[in-house]
């Protein structure tokens, strides 16, 4: 009997040691993946890495990982020839393959979001156009307030004009915000003078290979955007 219990003691503390190890591995590996996402992304706070699942050594021995988590503010993205920052992007990676030499990694799925503020939208359009929250239609969809500056020669002034805009995604990487009418339309040539303003797309480059926008909703404080994903292929 005191050989067993000798035993059992021992097994305990190796496995207590092991789990030790394993989860200081694990922390190494997070803050490794969240410096380089950091400093690729030309970010000023770190992002927050989290590696799903136990034990981690196995995980990296089959060079697959179950699932990873990762939050972060400020990134940023080119979307027509112009800037636009993501103020808040969250993704959760599934059954993560990674590279021979682990330089790369490939997830089976990947679902996210994503939220752009209508100060940093507004940036991302062309020169004079604010985007702002527009409410709600009799249906209940949320819609968005786009306002510009525009110059008609028929009334040989410049005025403003606002319109209310659906937004939408196009071709999985595209932004796409269109008027739904356009107040004094019978003006000859308003509309034209408007849409050529107010209507645009912004198509988002750099994404992942493998990632598509999924959906964008119109929320009081700026825009909400899903993303999802299969054999993403993420950068070393």
């Amino acid at each position: 009997m005191r050989a067993l219990r000798i035993f059992v003691i021992v097994a305990v503390v190796l496995g207590g040691l092991f789990v030790a190890a394993d989860r200081i591995a694990v922390g190494l590996a997070e803050d490794e993946a969240a410096e380089k996402i950091r400093n690729t992304q030309g970010l000023s706070g770190d992002p927050e890495v989290s590696i799903k699942g136990f034990p981690f050594l196995t995980q990296v021995a089959s060079q697959r990982l179950d699932e990873v988590e990762v939050k972060l503010d400020g990134a940023t993205a080119s979307a027509g020839g112009r800037e636009i920052r993501v103020g808040r992007m969250s993704a959760e990676l599934h059954d993560v393959e990674l590279g021979s030499d682990f330089s790369s990694a490939t997830a089976a799925r990947a679902t996210g979001s994503a939220h752009i503020s209508y100060a940093d939208l507004s940036k991302a359009s062309s020169e004079g156009v604010t985007v702002g929250y527009g409410g709600k239609d009799q249906a209940g969809k949320s819609q968005v307030k786009v306002s510009a500056q525009l110059q008609l020669p028929v009334l040989g002034q410049a005025f403003r004009r606002s319109v209310v805009s659906t937004v939408s995604i196009v071709d999985g990487d595209t932004i796409r915000l269109r008027a739904e009418s356009v107040p004094g339309s019978e003006l000859p040539g308003l509309e034209k003078v408007v849409r050529e303003r107010i209507d645009f797309d912004r198509k988002l480059v750099g994404l992942p290979k493998g990632i598509e926008l999924d959906k964008v909703v119109a929320t009081p404080d700026g825009v909400d955007i899903g993303v999802t994903g299969s054999q993403v292929q993420l950068a070393g």
